[in-house]
């Protein structure tokens, strides 16, 4: 017999940045029920990515327990990807109902768990709710959008995302203003970063070198382009090291373009602790994710955003990112003269980005659904 008194919650993990996200709930969550609270959890992988860098990595080095189920859907396309998470989570639902199924983020997972938990009549509680790119050319623009639209309760980051969920018509009662919980992960290992083991082999020293990370279709897919970039990055550069932890998707263009600058040296994707590490030292970063713009911006590191939106206004606004586009290499150019000539803003940090969005969100669960 089910037992009536606690509450189970499912987390929903299943692409790298999930990771990053679920480990503070996860660890508030334990440390509410030492105290004596009723809620509990299942944690869920999905398996969307199933590379032991992409994703066991992380699960090591951050403490997240080993899954309680892992659901296995691997890859495919996008359309093939949801369906089959959602086709097994589902099978899971039936045959063992939760309470809740909490979500986080803006990956695949996101959405197809959020579709299956809601025809269920279970509801969704989404980390990370409300952030808009404007950009409908992005997979996961389309994944937050569905997933918002079948939302019940919205944890948000900051207050453009709450403005954005109450033009779109969700009531103050049902938006939690609670943090960014990436960055609660950030700053409970920030003293646990510690460097790749290629660091000396590069030549690597604080604030002598750059970081890159791209994986987007509009930068990386096609060969022209993506040789153009890296030859404006490697030249902008000023031949420091630039260190490219390299996504899979990315590598499969690399292997067929026929010129490299010399000074860019190709990683294999790091580790969240040596990858971080790699950050908080790099002189700045150039990238085309969402996140690491988040992460740059609370350790103060300048940060180069190749795309023409922005779903974390606030890195912008408040933080050290700029948004330089996706087609023209001389604005990359005119960034990296700013930096060279010391003149990249400084930054601060948003507001709740403090460490405690974990507890904020577990909170308001006891809130939703009191023992």
């Amino acid at each position: 017999m089910p037992d009536n008194s606690i509450t189970l919650v499912d987390i929903i993990a299943g692409a790298r940045p999930n990771f990053m996200k679920i480990a503070p709930i996860i660890k508030a969550l334990e440390a509410r029920r030492a105290a004596g609270g009723h809620l509990r959890y299942r944690l869920v992988h999905t398996g969307q990515h199933y590379d032991t860098r992409m994703s066991g990595d992380f699960f090591a080095q951050l403490g997240i327990p080993e899954p309680d189920v892992n659901l296995e859907a691997g890859s495919g396309t996008q359309a093939e990807q949801t369906a089959a998470i959602m086709v097994r989570y589902e099978k899971l639902l039936l045959y063992s109902p939760s309470q809740l199924c909490l979500v986080v983020g803006d990956v695949t997972s996101t959405m197809a768990c959020a579709i299956s938990a809601q025809k269920l009549r279970i509801p969704v509680a989404h980390v990370e709710a409300g952030i808009r790119s404007g950009d409908w050319g992005m997979p996961e623009e389309i994944n937050r959008m569905v997933t918002d639209s079948i939302t019940n309760w919205f944890f948000t980051t900051s207050e453009t995302a709450n403005d954005n969920l109450r033009r779109s018509g969700v009531g103050e009662e049902r938006i939690f203003f609670v943090g960014n919980t990436m960055i609660d992960t950030l700053l409970a290992n920030m003293e646990r970063l510690r460097p790749p083991p290629f660091w000396d082999e590069l030549g690597l020293t604080p604030k002598g070198y750059f970081v890159v990370t791209l994986h987007r279709p509009s930068n990386v897919d096609g060969q022209a382009a993506f040789e153009r970039l890296l030859a404006a990055i490697g030249h902008g550069a000023r031949d420091l090291p630039v260190v490219f932890p390299v996504h899979p998707r990315t590598r499969k263009t690399l292997e067929t373009l026929s010129t490299l600058p010399a000074n860019v040296r190709f990683v294999e994707p790091q580790p969240y602790l040596e990858f971080n590490y790699l950050v908080r030292h790099a002189k700045a970063v150039i990238t085309d994710s969402g996140g690491i713009t988040e992460e740059t911006t609370v350790m103060s590191v300048p940060c180069m955003t190749l795309r023409d939106t922005t779903e974390r206004p606030e890195t912008v606004t408040v933080g050290t990112n700029e948004i330089l586009g996706t087609t023209d290499p001389a604005a990359l150019a005119g960034a990296l003269d700013r930096l060279f000539a010391g003149e990249w803003k400084k930054g601060g940090i948003p507001e709740k980005w403090d460490g405690r969005t974990g507890e904020r969100i577990v909170g308001a669960l006891e809130t939703l659904f009191p023992a």
